[in-house]
């Protein structure tokens, strides 16, 4: 069985121990500098794994990661209007192009393309207001134009800056880049345009409704939680993520137990990984935080404990309960990082 990245990352920062080189002194700004620097070293990798991510993921798909310089941008779910009425799609944003793509029938869940529309003849509108029709963005490319949905304001207003602002790197651009982008990536959707009638509710999966299975096997893959959690990801997330890793005892409790956990909980790749100690190679169960709130307990938890945070995904509730006041800090600090969505992206 393979084991995703997000498993590696947690076994990884659980075992690696710190290395310090005693040669040379180092005062406080020459550690951040370093840090800085070491983080600014990982990004391209962080865009390339990303990419040979997709590669492998994605049906249909060729050649996404053979191009030098795309930089992927962000991922997500939104609700596509089709003949159907609103039908469910995972959209893959990147620097050059936009890709769509629906569930596949395979017993894994994956997920096979269906549309690319390239960023250099794209614009973007937003259309709430206009076909009433909440939060909803056409997209023109060439002589096809879609009309999607997304699940909230917020997750709108994050599609439209990271598009407008691809698009516009893309015109700048395209004097040096021209011809750079072919269409090698196999689509069997035909063209599309706002003529369909706007009738149909919209169609979604409840995501609570979720394959076991195909979900225990891929749980921290963003494309997946992001599927069936109706929101969306960005290279921004991916790179906060990077920056908050943490490891150490918490005690747990389920909303209607009464008992505390002692478990050693790994925090990597928006993901908690459950171990029952510090010694063990495999984890007994992971929860990934995308969709996630944090929060103190209210007075209705009856949790009457110091140090403890809550995390909550509609009826999904999870207490923890940290050893201080510092690991408490520590813990809400990187928490927050995956349940708090960041500011939409920049690209570099």
């Amino acid at each position: 069985m393979n084991l995703n990245t997000g498993f590696f990352a947690a076994y990884n920062h659980r075992r690696q121990q710190p290395t310090v080189d005693y040669r040379l002194p180092l005062n406080n700004q020459h550690i951040t500098v370093l840090k800085a620097q070491e983080q600014q070293l990982k990004f391209p990798m962080l865009n390339r794994q990303k990419l040979i991510e997709l590669q492998r993921d994605l049906i249909g798909v060729e050649n996404l990661s053979n191009q030098y310089d795309r930089q992927f941008i962000r991922e997500g779910c939104l609700q596509k209007l089709s003949k159907k009425g609103y039908q469910q799609r995972m959209f893959f944003l990147f620097s050059d192009v936009l890709l769509y793509c629906a569930r596949s029938s395979s017993p894994v869940l994956k997920f096979k393309l269906h549309g690319e529309l390239p960023l250099k003849t794209m614009t973007v509108e937003d259309t709430d207001e206009r076909i009433q029709i909440p939060n909803s963005i056409t997209i023109y490319a060439g002589n096809r134009s879609l009309l999607v949905a997304a699940s909230s304001e917020p997750e709108k207003n994050k599609w439209l800056h990271d598009l407008k602002s691809a698009i516009e790197n893309v015109k700048i651009t395209i004097d040096d880049h021209k011809n750079q982008y072919t269409a090698t990536m196999k689509s069997n959707a035909s063209s599309e345009n706002l003529e369909h009638s706007l009738v149909g509710a919209l169609e979604e999966d409840d995501p609570n409704q979720i394959d076991r299975s195909c979900f225990q096997h891929r749980a921290n893959t963003t494309m997946h939680v992001c599927w069936h959690r109706n929101l969306s990801v960005s290279i921004n997330d991916h790179r906060q993520a990077i920056k908050n890793q943490l490891s150490g005892y918490l005690l747990r409790k389920f909303k209607n137990s009464n008992g505390w956990q002692k478990l050693w909980v790994v925090f990597t790749n928006f993901c908690l990984f459950f171990y029952k100690t510090y010694q063990d190679d495999s984890p007994l169960a992971s929860l990934p935080l995308l969709g996630y709130r944090s929060s103190l307990p209210s007075e209705a938890d009856g949790v009457n404990k110091d140090f403890v945070f809550k995390l909550q995904f509609k009826n999904h509730v999870y207490f923890f309960r940290a050893e201080s006041q510092y690991a408490f800090d520590r813990w809400m600090e990187v928490v927050s990082s995956a349940t708090t969505t960041t500011t939409p992206s920049q690209l570099i």
